[in-house]
C-alpha cells in the first residue's frame, strides 16, 4: 500500500564534519548553561549527486550557521529532524534513530562546539536517490540534555534548489531523458488546439452526446419541478443555483409553465443512469433513481461557461444538448489519507464537492495510521487526546511523536481530529451527494496511534485501581519482546492479534461509527480493515500468542495468525451486517516454490464477498498481474494500481517538483491512459524510465471472465506523507482526478481494444488531445472559482532549442506562455510567447491560468 520508504532504520547518518570558521572548546559548566539560543541556528540542505559510491545512493550535505551571539556548545544538546539516514563519516557527529521516521543528530566528544559566525558543514551519504526536494529532512528542532521534555524550533532551515538535471539523472534514473523542458516539449508536440464547437461539453465523457441548434435561458426565476421521489436531488440543484445566482430557484412538484427544469422519472435508465435533453423551452432530465438524477445534474453545471462560479450571475446560456449516460463502473472511488497530515471538515467538504462534480461516488476515508487517528469515539477519548496530537515527547504517553516534519508542537496538519459532530457532518454532506463514505481502520499493522492511545487509557486507569476496566481494550502484550521494523521504521506499531481485548477493541470502534452513520442517515455495508505492511518479526516473542498457539489447533504457528485474525474480524462484520474490505494482502498468503517464499492468492475469503484495493501494479516489479490474479481467484477487485492512481507521487522528475517517486512519476496522462482489463497494453515503461521489451508480459496472467465480473471499479488515493497545507492538497490532487473520473465513469476508448499499433497510437492521441483541450478550456477554469477555487497545478512549459531558435509549447490548451530573457521571473505581464525566440543566453518560460495565477518557472540555458 505504501512506499519501501527510503529512510529505512538499522543504518547511521554519515556526517564528515568540516569547519569554515572556527571550533572553539567549551566547558562541561558552558554547555548546560544554555547561553546559546536554538534560534540562532540556521540549517540548508542540498543534494551533492545520485552516483554516490558503487551502490544505490545519494550524497548531500546539512549546514549549520550559527548566527547567535554565543558559541554553541560541545555537548549536551540534540538535534532532531525526519527523513535524513545514513552513514557516519566523522567522529564528531553520530545520528540517532528514535523511531519512524524520527532521528537525532548528537554531538559526540569530538565535537568541541561552533563560534558564533562560524558555518559547519556535515556531509552526509545515504541509501537510495534523491530526486526531487520531497528528499530532504524537514521538521529539524532542537532539544537540550538538560530539559528533555522541550522542543524548540531552530531559526531558519532552507533547502537549496538544484538546477543542474543531470544530479537526478544518474544510476537507476540514468535512461530517464534529459533536460526536462526537452521532455516535456517532447510529450506536449501532439497537443493541438481545438475549437469550442468541437468539444464535449458535460465532463466526464458521456455515453452518447449530440448538440441541438439551441439554448436554454437559466436563471434563479425558472423554478424546478421535480417527481417526489426526487424531493433531495431538487433542494440540491436550487442551492447549486444559488451559488450562482445568489438566491435558490423554487422546487414544486405541480407541473409549472414553461420555460422549466424538470426533473423527470422514468423507468429507463436504470441504476445512476439518466437522459438529458436541454432545448430552448426546457431542461429535463430524467432516471429512475435518485442518483441518475443527481448526475444529470452534475452534467447541467459542466455544461455551464466555466466561468459562471466567479461572480454573481443574472442569467446564463446553456447550450441545447441531448445526452443518454451511465457509468463504466458503479465503484469510482477516492481515498483520503487524513492521518499522516490532517485535513480539516471544511477541506473534507470541498473534496466531496470535487467529487460530486466529477460524478465520484466512494470516499474511502484514511483515518487512522502509525501516526494518527482523527475521528472522536465516544467511551475511548484517549483516542483523540493522544492518538490525534504530535509533538515532541520522550515517551508517547501524552501525544505521539513526531513525524514528516511536524515538529515539535502539537499544531496543523500533525494534528487535529473530527468531533462526532464533526463527522456526522461530514457523512450528511457526503449522503447529499450520492457518496458513500467507507471507513478505514488500519488493523492489525499501521496502528501505533490506536496502540499508543490504548496504552494511555491502561496507565490511566490501573492508577485508578481498575485492572479489569484497563485491561479491555489493550492492544499490546505486555510481555511480548518481539523485535521487528515495519517499512516506515516503526517498531511498536502491530496489533497483538492473539489478545481478546483486540477484538472488544474493534468492535467498539465499528458499533460507535455505525450509530455515527445510522444518525446521519448514511448508508455502510463494507468497513475497510486495512491489512497491508505487516513486517516480519511480528508476535514471535509474545506469551498472548503462546498461549494461543498452545490451546488452538489451527493455530500451529505466527504464520497462521493472520487468516486467524482476519476470519474473526470478517465474523465480526457479519454479525453486524458489514462485508470485509481490505487491502490486496488479505487475499494473499506465503507459500514456498522451490525452496523460495512467493505470495499466492489465498482462497479462505473468496467467496464470502471480501472486497480487495490492489495497489501493486508497478511497473518493472514483476506483480502487474495481482489485481487480475485476486479477481480471477474470486476476490471483488477495486484497480488502486500504484503506477496510475497514487496522487501523491509527483508530478514529473524535477527537483523542485514536490512528492514521492518510489512508484514513479505520475502526471494527468497516467489514470487516463489506464486500460482496466489490459493493463499490459500500453504499460510498457517502468518507473525508472526505463522501457520493458516486448516480451515482458507474455507469462503474466490476463482476466478471465470471471475475473472480469470481479473488478468492480478503479480508486484514486491520495497519501498524506507530503501534505503539509491545503495548498499542496489540491496541487497533488489537481487535475489527476479528473483523469480517474474520465477513466471511471466513461465508456471504454476504441483505443483500448485496437490491436494495430499505428492505429492504436493515432486513435489514442486523438482521444487524449480531445482530453487535455476539455480539461485546460473548460474544467480547470471551471475550478478556478467552483467550491471556493482549487489551486491545481499548473503545467510547467516544455522547450527545446531548433536552428537557433527557442520554442515552447504547454500541455493543456487555455494557458498562456510567459518568458523574460533577462533573468527576472515571468509575471503576468511578461511577454507572452507566440512564435519561436531567436537565442538567448538564458530564457525563462511560465505558465499562466486565466486567473492570473502562475505555475513553475523553467530555465533554458544556451
Amino acid at each position: 500500500m505504501r512506499l519501501p520508504n527510503h529512510t529505512r532504520i538499522q543504518r547511521g547518518l554519515v556526517i564528515a564534519a568540516c569547519l569554515i570558521f572556527g571550533i572553539v572548546q567549551l566547558s562541561q559548566a558552558q554547555s548546560t548553561d544554555h547561553d546559546f539560543n536554538p534560534e540562532a541556528l540556521d540549517v540548508s540542505w542540498k543534494l551533492v549527486d545520485n552516483a554516490y559510491g558503487e551502490s544505490v545512493q545519494y550524497h548531500s550535505t546539512l549546514t549549520l550557521t550559527n548566527t547567535g551571539d554565543e558559541p554553541i556548545p560541545a555537548e549536551g544538546w540534540s538535534l532532531y529532524l525526519n527523513n535524513l539516514a545514513g552513514e557516519v563519516q566523522s567522529e564528531q557527529f553520530e545520528l540517532i534513530h528514535k523511531n519512524g521516521d524520527l532521528f537525532t543528530i548528537n554531538p559526540t566528544s569530538a565535537f568541541k562546539g561552533l563560534e558564533p559566525g562560524a558555518t559547519l558543514e556535515l556531509k552526509v551519504t545515504s541509501p537510495g536517490l534523491a530526486l526531487n526536494v520531497s528528499s530532504s529532512p524537514y521538521g529539524l528542532y532542537w532539544v537540550w540534555d538538560s530539559k528533555p521534555d522541550d522542543g524548540i524550533s531552530i531559526g531558519e532551515y532552507t533547502v537549496e534548489q538544484v538546477d543542474d538535471h543531470e544530479k537526478i539523472s544518474l544510476g537507476l534514473q540514468a535512461d530517464s531523458p534529459a533536460p526536462m523542458y526537452e521532455t516535456v516539449y517532447q510529450q506536449n508536440k501532439q497537443i493541438k488546439s481545438l475549437s469550442a464547437d468541437e468539444l464535449t461539453k458535460v465532463f466526464p465523457s458521456p455515453v452518447a452526446y449530440e448538440e441541438l441548434d439551441q439554448e436554454f435561458q437559466l436563471s434563479a426565476d425558472i423554478p424546478i419541478q421535480y417527481n417526489p421521489d426526487f424531493s433531495n436531488e431538487a433542494a440540491y440543484f436550487s442551492k447549486e443555483l444559488e451559488n450562482i445566482f445568489g438566491r435558490k430557484s423554487e422546487v414544486k412538484t405541480e407541473p409549472t409553465a414553461t420555460p422549466k427544469i424538470h426533473l423527470r422519472k422514468g423507468e429507463e435508465p436504470s441504476g445512476e443512469g439518466y437522459e438529458l435533453r436541454v432545448t430552448d423551452d426546457a431542461i429535463t432530465i430524467t432516471a429512475s433513481q435518485p442518483a441518475g438524477i443527481f448526475y444529470g445534474i452534475q452534467s447541467v453545471k459542466t455544461l455551464l461557461p466555466p466561468s459562471a462560479w466567479a461572480s454573481e450571475e443574472s442569467s446564463l446560456v446553456v447550450p441545447g444538448v441531448e445526452v443518454t449516460d451511465a457509468p463504466r463502473f458503479g465503484y469510482r472511488s477516492f481515498m483520503q489519507d487524513v492521518a499522516r497530515n490532517f485535513r480539516t471538515k471544511e477541506q473534507i467538504l470541498k473534496t466531496l464537492d470535487l467529487m460530486a462534480l466529477y460524478k465520484l461516488n466512494v470516499f474511502h476515508f484514511h483515518f487512522n495510521d502509525d501516526e494518527g487517528w482523527r475521528i472522536e469515539i465516544p467511551g475511548l477519548p484517549e483516542l483523540t487526546e493522544v492518538g490525534s496530537e504530535r509533538g515532541h515527547t520522550l515517551d508517547n504517553h501524552e501525544r505521539l511523536q513526531p513525524s514528516y516534519g511536524s515538529g515539535p508542537d502539537s499544531t496543523y496538519p500533525g494534528s487535529g481530529y473530527y468531533s462526532t459532530e464533526d463527522f456526522i457532518d461530514i457523512l450528511k454532506y457526503a449522503t447529499e451527494r450520492h457518496i458513500r463514505v467507507i471507513p478505514e481502520i488500519e488493523t492489525p499493522g499501521h496502528a501505533r496511534a490506536a496502540i499508543k492511545s490504548m496504552d494511555a487509557r491502561y496507565r490511566r486507569l490501573m492508577k485508578q485501581g481498575k485492572e479489569q476496566e484497563a485491561k479491555k481494550y489493550l492492544l499490546r502484550d505486555p510481555g511480548d519482546t518481539s523485535t521487528y521494523r515495519s517499512v516506515q521504521g516503526w517498531d511498536d506499531n502491530v496489533i497483538n492479534v492473539a489478545l481478546p481485548s483486540t477484538y472488544a477493541f474493534l468492535e467498539k470502534v465499528v458499533d460507535e461509527l455505525a450509530a455515527m452513520y445510522d444518525e446521519a442517515g448514511a448508508p455502510l455495508y463494507r468497513i475497510h480493515m486495512g491489512g497491508d505492511e505487516v513486517p516480519a518479526g511480528v508476535w514471535e516473542q509474545s506469551p498472548v500468542v503462546d498461549q494461543l498457539i498452545a490451546g488452538n489447533p489451527d493455530v500451529e504457528s505466527t504464520g497462521d495468525l493472520w487468516s486467524y485474525f482476519y476470519q474473526k474480524v470478517n465474523a465480526l462484520l457479519k454479525e453486524r451486517g458489514f462485508a470485509l474490505y481490505g487491502w490486496e494482502e488479505v487475499g494473499m498468503r506465503e507459500a514456498l516454490w522451490s525452496g523460495e517464499s512467493h505470495s499466492v492468492v489465498d482462497s479462505a475469503f473468496a467467496e464470502q464477498d471480501v472486497q480487495l484495493d490492489v495497489w501493486n501494479n508497478l511497473v518493472g516489479s514483476g506483480d502487474e498481474d495481482l489485481a487480475y490474479r485476486l479477481a480471477n481467484g474470486g476476490y471483488k477487485v477495486v484497480l488502486s494500481g500504484v503506477s496510475n492512481f497514487y496522487f501523491d507521487l509527483a508530478y514529473q522528475k524535477a527537483f523542485p517538483e514536490p512528492g514521492l517517486y518510489w512508484g514513479g512519476f505520475q502526471d494527468l496522462e497516467k489514470p487516463f491512459s489506464f486500460i482496466p482489463y489490459n493493463f499490459y497494453k500500453n504499460a510498457r515503461i517502468d518507473r525508472f524510465g526505463r522501457k520493458l521489451n516486448d516480451s515482458y508480459y507474455q507469462d503474466m496472467e490476463r482476466l478471465t471472465d470471471e475475473g472480469r465480473a470481479n473488478i468492480v471499479g478503479i480508486q484514486g488515493l491520495l497519501w498524506g506523507e507530503k501534505l503539509i497545507s491545503r495548498e499542496r492538497q489540491e496541487y497533488m490532487l489537481l487535475p489527476k482526478l479528473l483523469g480517474l473520473a474520465e477513466r471511471a465513469w466513461a465508456p471504454q476508448p476504441d483505443w483500448a481494444l485496437e490491436a494495430d499499433s499505428s492505429t492504436w497510437n493515432s486513435e489514442y492521441n486523438r482521444d487524449w488531445n480531445r482530453f487535455v483541450n476539455k480539461v485546460g478550456m473548460r474544467e480547470l477554469p471551471r475550478l478556478d472559482h467552483y467550491s471556493g477555487g482549487f489551486e491545481y497545478r499548473i503545467p510547467t512549459a516544455g522547450a527545446t532549442v531548433i536552428n537557433e531558435e527557442v520554442k515552447a509549447n504547454v500541455q493543456m490548451p487555455g494557458f498562456t506562455i510567459r518568458y523574460t530573457t533577462d533573468g527576472s521571473e515571468p509575471t503576468i505581464n511578461s511577454r507572452e510567447y507566440i512564435r519561436p525566440i531567436p537565442s538567448e543566453e538564458m530564457i525563462k518560460f511560465r505558465v499562466f491560468n486565466r486567473s492570473g495565477r502562475g505555475g513553475r518557472t523553467i530555465k533554458v540555458e544556451l
